[in-house]
């Protein structure tokens, strides 16, 4: 594997990226207080994204396409490979890991629970940074789900933000 897999994401202090329905008004409420968190820095970093799909269409909602100048792969065992121009869609994970080679992609941005999860599992991911909102939601959708095996973090640092927020990176280790 020649690419380099991270996520960036927020979570609730319960460890929730979204409410039930998907929605993530609790951060954006928030988000815009917690001062700079380092994403555009992070996603001048990043030459390719990797969503599942119920990211890729949440991000349909925002004002502007987020992803501008970047490679966008979603990976969908539904999602119409022609819905979009913008992206490409794979079925399968052994799929978009090919393409993510052949392509020679080098640093990815991987978005989203079920795909996270995916990466996750496969042993794909090597860094998160997660930032947590001073909020707690009490179900919704999980960042984490289960896992076969413990997988082991190096802590790399803590920062306050404003407003409530924290933010953590790890590495993964293989």
């Amino acid at each position: 594997m020649s690419f380099h897999a991270a996520v960036f994401i927020a979570v609730s202090l319960d460890g929730y990226i979204a409410r039930p329905d998907g929605s993530i008004d609790w951060l954006t409420e928030r988000g815009e207080h917690a001062g700079d968190t380092g994403y555009d820095e992070f996603m001048a970093s990043i030459d390719t994204v990797v969503l599942g799909r119920n990211t890729y269409e949440l991000a349909l909602d925002f004002d502007a396409w987020p992803y501008d100048g970047k490679q966008v792969e979603v990976l969908s065992t539904t999602l119409d490979p022609d819905a979009d121009e913008r992206i490409i869609v794979h079925r399968t994970l052994e799929a978009l890991v090919e393409t993510l080679n052949d392509r020679g992609a080098r640093r990815v941005y991987t978005d989203g629970g079920q795909v996270i999860q995916t990466f996750l599992r496969a042993g794909l991911l090597d860094e998160l940074t997660i930032t947590t909102a001073p909020v707690i939601l009490g179900t919704g959708i999980p960042l984490f789900g289960p896992v076969t095996a413990d997988i082991p973090l190096t802590h790399n640092a803590t920062r306050t933000l404003k407003a409530g927020f924290t933010q953590s990176d790890y590495t993964i280790q293989h």
